[in-house]
């Protein structure tokens, strides 16, 4: 048995990994798309699910032998995930090959409690070690599995803790598989909706990459140095409306913005209705694009909320086919490896979406009390939204990191926190 150390401190021994596996399918093989690869210098994404046990007794080693099994099955289904990314050493092109299989921790964390992770202050040290290949980088799909899955039995519950080599896919995709594998564990014979694997569809443009050694190396030579030290926190609003403008407006208060400094805010755009032809949701991959729009500080601050959603909902309507192309090529054109500080210093970047379908996923012992995000790809000014457990009542839950001083005038902006601001 081996503690699991993803931050260091008290919570390194309070989670102890005792079994690992590894799950195949049969093999296979598919090239990445241009969409694809700006993420190979990302992370992992990481998703951790909280359940809560039915009663005193759950069957912990019944619960990882079914979800074990169903994801043997799901793999088969889902096949990239179970591959490794390869590099053709005469044009640079990358793709998935091999049936090598994701990576199956077991671990046990029994004087943890589901109320002591579920609530906004629940312990992140603890949370952290709860979600496998913190700090790991996309490039690592070269060595590592494209999932791992840890399984960690709670006091009183279950902790199911992903990481996705981003690279290979975006939410739609990781929300897809996600509820497909809770569908075959709950009996189902196959999944509702099969995923569409040619990524041809998308693109086919063989593009060189001249990847970095390591992480660490190309952390290096980021021109904007390291990265600073963050806090991350949890918002919960009742409704929807003009959200984004409302996070932006209030983070670039936090931050006490120049009227002359720009700020920028990104959205993550799924581009599967965006194309021409359009590519059905159930296309397996990435399929999204950075959307960006910025203006100074003054103008956002000194106007109404009306013009930062103005400004936003202008930026991604304007988003079409053509952009979407226009993008590729000019990456095929200039391949690059990006850092999180190209986004700028004043940014605000929103991942994820409350649309996903989070708190459906249910692995035949109901459904999870809490859904959250990983500390990777945390960097200052990222937001993730999902919605609120309620499912039905518009509710968004927004997780949100901030160096340590704008995240404590955002948590005491009473403007930003009364629901009536929005």
């Amino acid at each position: 048995m081996a503690a699991v150390e993803n931050g260091g401190g008290a919570a390194s021994t309070a989670v102890t990994v005792t079994g690992s596996r590894t799950v195949a399918p049969s093999k296979n093989r598919c090239a990445l798309a241009t969409f694809d690869l700006p993420y190979i210098t990302f992370y992992y994404n990481q998703k951790l699910l909280l359940y809560r046990a039915a009663g005193p007794d759950f069957p912990f080693p019944d619960a990882v032998a079914r979800m074990t099994a169903a994801l043997a099955d799901a793999l088969r289904v889902f096949s990239p995930l179970a591959g490794r990314i390869r590099q053709d050493p005469a044009d640079g092109a990358l793709a998935i090959e091999g049936d090598e299989g994701a990576e199956v921790m077991e671990a046990e964390a029994e004087g943890v409690a589901v109320d002591d992770l579920v609530g906004a202050g629940g312990d992140d040290e603890v949370m952290q070690s709860l979600v496998p290949y913190t700090g790991v980088m996309n490039l690592e799909g070269l060595r590592r599995p494209l999932l791992a899955v840890q399984l960690t039995k709670l006091k009183d519950g279950l902790a199911v803790g992903c990481a996705f080599n981003h690279a290979v896919l975006d939410g739609t995709s990781t929300w897809h598989f996600m509820s497909s594998w809770a569908e075959l564990c709950r009996g189902a014979a196959k999944p509702t909706t099969a995923p569409v694997l040619d990524r041809s569809l998308a693109r086919s443009v063989r593009v060189r990459l001249d990847l970095p050694e390591s992480a660490e190396a190309h952390e290096k030579t980021d021109p904007n140095g390291p990265k600073k030290a963050l806090v991350a926190r949890v918002f919960s609003f009742p409704a929807p409306t003009a959200l984004a403008a409302h996070i932006w407006r209030a983070v670039s208060r936090a931050r006490r913005l120049g009227p002359a400094d720009i700020t920028a805010f990104a959205v993550f755009a799924d581009c599967r209705s965006r194309l021409d032809p359009p590519l059905p949701p159930a296309y397996f991959g990435n399929l999204i694009q950075a959307v960006f729009t910025g203006v100074p500080a003054g103008m956002l601050l000194g106007g109404p909320p009306e013009l930062a959603a103005g400004l936003l909902h202008k930026c991604i309507g304007e988003h079409d086919a053509a952009a979407v192309v226009r993008r590729l090529e000019e990456y095929e054109a200039a391949p690059k490896l990006f850092h999180y500080s190209d986004a700028g210093p004043n940014c605000v970047a929103v991942g994820s979406s409350p649309r996903f379908k989070v708190y459906d996923v249910d692995f035949g012992f109901g459904r999870p009390e809490r859904v959250r995000s990983g500390g990777n790809n945390k960097f200052d000014g990222m937001v993730y939204l999902y919605p609120g457990r309620g499912g039905d009542d518009g509710a968004i839950d927004v997780e949100l990191a901030l160096q340590p001083e704008p995240m404590r005038r955002l948590q005491n902006d009473a403007e930003f926190l009364a629901p009536a601001a929005l």
